[in-house]
């Protein structure tokens, strides 16, 4: 529904994703909304796949996707890059976009991390116009590498520290994306007025219940198929699910894994299946898909699993894999607690698991995957509360309002 004020937003993330590219489009959704309710946006992100034969090294190139102005400069990234690689590109975007962000025309700033750097080109354009700065948090940043390891020089600590102060002292408002979230935010002396929740969310239509999508073949498949579908990296520990079809081999050896997704530890996660004697047997490993086609492989999978590795702050996360499987009407297995847990358990839409103990989550698995009734209803349970919390369209309406009232 087109607003009466219509807002010249400027949008900064980084790692922007179409449906027609694998990965998070919760920046294309959001946006794709504020332009049907009759806000201009100008979304400044990087081309850091080089999908584009002419996103030049020099400068940006813009391109219109649904109405979203899309602004990408050539910066490369990718999952695999050493840590230090990767925050010199983060970087690069941050003064690229400061420099760039100068010459638009905005009402107000909507800066979405990870990485935390985006606060910068964020916090010093809005200020130079004089305009609201809004500051959406999609991960506890920078808890997160400083937990696993990834952040170990005080001196980068301190600064990284730094700026997470600054950023949310300088936001007019803070999106965070889970109730816990808000919860560690305001443990750190975040005002409370300041904090909105407008958590990852469901494309309904995308996932709309189609029998269509669910060949006759796999419909009547003599064996289940556990789904993980996402990023392959050090915080993900996808090995957890390569031992968990090691142990479940022998007591549910029909079974069948598949993975979708890359990264860092795509080797690791190869090798230590291929250890495990279940690589190629009952554990198969493909790219990515685009997120239009994501849908498809949510349709044949019996179980959709979210993992992280047990590392502090990681319950608090909003995974889009959590809310796909949700959507597509899938059961949910995750092996890590906070308010997903909580979901889980209330609504009896999957299973919990726990996040050490691969046989244990193993024998749980099978237990679960034994009655089909369960597996059923969970999916539809599932489902309902995709419609009732988490549909994306409600999300947006939040956000637009949100930045509508920032503008006042």
């Amino acid at each position: 529904m087109p607003t009466r004020n219509a807002l010249k937003i400027l949008y900064l993330h980084q790692y922007f994703a179409s449906p027609e590219e694998s990965g998070s489009t919760r920046s294309y959704e959001m946006a794709r909304r504020l332009v049907e309710r009759g806000h201009h946006v100008d979304l400044v992100t990087t081309d850091w796949r080089g999908t584009f034969a002419n996103g030049s090294q020099a400068g940006f190139a813009l391109r219109n996707i649904d109405g979203i102005a899309v602004h990408t400069r050539r910066i490369p990234y990718q999952n695999e890059m050493p840590f230090r690689e990767r925050m010199r590109a983060f970087l690069r975007f941050a003064v690229a976009a400061r420099r760039y962000g100068t010459s638009l025309e905005y009402d107000v700033v909507f800066a979405s991390s990870t990485p935390l750097t985006v606060a910068l080109p964020g916090m010093y354009l809005a200020r130079r116009r004089n305009v609201p700065f809004v500051f959406e948090v999609r991960d506890l940043w920078p808890d997160i590498p400083i937990a696993v390891g990834a952040l170990k020089n005080r001196f980068a600590i301190a600064a990284a520290r730094w700026l997470e102060r600054r950023a949310y002292s300088r936001a007019r408002a803070v999106v965070a994306l889970s109730p816990d979230m808000r919860s560690a935010l305001l443990s750190r002396g975040i005002p409370e007025q300041k904090l909105h929740v407008i958590p990852n969310g469901c494309d309904l239509d995308l996932f709309a219940p189609d029998e269509a999508l669910l060949p006759d073949a796999s419909r009547n498949r003599p064996y289940p198929i556990i789904l993980y579908a996402g990023a392959i990296g050090l915080i993900n520990n996808v090995s957890y699910l390569a031992q968990i079809a090691g142990a479940l081999h022998g007591q549910l050896p029909a079974a069948r894994f598949t993975v979708f997704g890359s990264g860092a530890y795509e080797e690791t996660l190869r090798r230590d299946a291929a250890a495990l004697g279940v690589l190629d047997e009952t554990f198969f490993i493909y790219p990515p898909v685009p997120k239009n086609e994501v849908p498809r492989v949510f349709a044949d999978a019996d179980v959709s699993m979210s993992l992280f590795a047990d590392v502090p702050g990681m319950s608090a996360n909003s995974a889009n894999k959590f809310f796909d499987a949700l959507a597509s009407g899938t059961a949910v297995a995750i092996n890590y607690g906070g308010w997903q847990a909580d979901l889980i358990r209330t609504h009896e839409a999957g299973i919990v698991l726990p996040p050490d103990n691969a046989v244990a989550a193993a024998e749980q698995l099978a237990e679960f995957l034994s009655d089909e009734d369960r597996v059923r209803r969970a999916g539809q349970n599932a489902r309902a509360l995709a419609e009732a919390r988490f549909d994306r369209n409600a999300q947006a309406d939040d956000l637009a309002r949100l930045l509508e009232g920032v503008v006042g």
